[in-house]
């Protein structure tokens, strides 16, 4: 990574929407030893029984610490190391802080990571996770009934809390994010039933610049469910939908990641089982829309560092400067 600054991938979503599934795959895609992973969830001012006496829940941005994320996300653009507080998602605690090195692809995941102007300047792809609610609640009554000892109720329970804050702090997010994916049941499914067929969506912003995905596509006359890719409108704008058939078979799925591999010469391929996996209570399963979904997520991000071998690693004083009214010491080159 001599002379070029790490590039800074941003996961963005509700709680249990699939943040850190979709960051699991792409570790292992782009390689362990050359990612480092960040939750931004790590940053509350609270512990759980501190927010339960104050009334206040961590999608709120009174409860986390968003000045000292902004000032971690500076340091990590720049590839400075940082002193990351832990929160104990099992038992609601604050641990001891841990300290992390910026290697080659940083991800970011978490609720509050494109809060601010200052934290998003910093991403070099920002993805919003989409899912509907009705599916995302399933989602989170498997994951804290399982992991972290809630009952049923106590999570519905949560859901009515926490509707307020997701409404005015975490949704508003996905207008900031560069590509939006939303992974919905097929037509006529229940979210319950649904289990690894499940549809993806993903909106192409033409915020940053998106690879040629065209030799991906359904050929004229193919029956086989696949990949289309339309333009089409997001909130009213302009953006390219790309959609994955949630019962593409296996072996077409399988040609489709071939696919894709063949287009990341700086990636060695790995087995199917280390990516597209997603845990079902105490089951480990694989989604094959889950699959291509972080392969094409880790084409982008390759896609970037590229673009960064020919810039020049300077700081960028003036932009900093206008962001924040506080002085910032700025990383020298060396």
């Amino acid at each position: 990574m001599k002379g070029r600054r790490p590039i800074l991938l941003g996961i963005v979503g509700d709680s249990a929407a699939g943040k850190t599934t979709l960051t699991r795959g792409l570790v292992n895609i782009l390689g362990a030893d050359r990612v480092t992973h960040v939750c931004t969830d790590d940053y509350h001012k609270y512990d759980r029984k501190e927010r339960a006496r104050l009334g206040i829940t961590p999608l709120h941005p009174d409860c986390n610490y968003v000045d000292v994320m902004e000032l971690h996300l500076e340091r990590l653009h720049y590839g400075q190391p940082i002193l990351k507080p832990v929160y104990d998602h099992a038992t609601g605690t604050l641990v001891r802080p841990e300290y992390v090195l910026a290697r080659e692809f940083v991800i970011v995941e978490g609720l509050l990571g494109f809060l601010s102007p200052t934290m998003r300047q910093f991403y070099d792809v920002k993805v919003y996770l989409d899912p509907p609610e009705d599916l995302r609640w399933v989602w989170k009554i498997k994951r804290d009934t399982t992991k972290r000892g809630y009952s049923a109720q106590e999570v519905q329970s949560e859901r009515e809390r926490r509707e307020p804050d997701s409404g005015a702090f975490v949704r508003p997010q996905r207008e900031h994010a560069d590509i939006v994916v939303g992974f919905s049941p097929p037509p006529g499914i229940a979210p319950e039933e649904a289990g690894a067929r499940l549809d993806a969506r993903l909106v192409l912003r033409p915020t940053i610049s998106h690879p040629d995905l065209s030799y991906l596509l359904e050929k004229e006359g193919d029956a086989t469910p696949g990949i289309r890719l339309k333009l089409g409108r997001d909130q009213g704008r302009p953006a390219d939908l790309l959609e994955i058939d949630g019962g593409v078979t296996a072996e077409h799925a399988s040609e489709l990641e071939d696919a894709v591999w063949q287009h990341l010469p700086d990636l060695r391929p790995i087995g199917a089982e280390k990516f597209g996996a997603y845990q079902d209570r105490n089951e480990v399963r694989h989604s094959q829309t889950l699959a291509l979904t972080q392969l094409l997520i880790a084409y982008h991000s390759l896609r970037k560092y590229g673009d960064l071998a020919q810039l020049p690693f300077a700081p960028a004083v003036a932009a900093l400067s206008r962001l924040r009214s506080a002085p910032v010491s700025v990383p020298q080159v060396r």
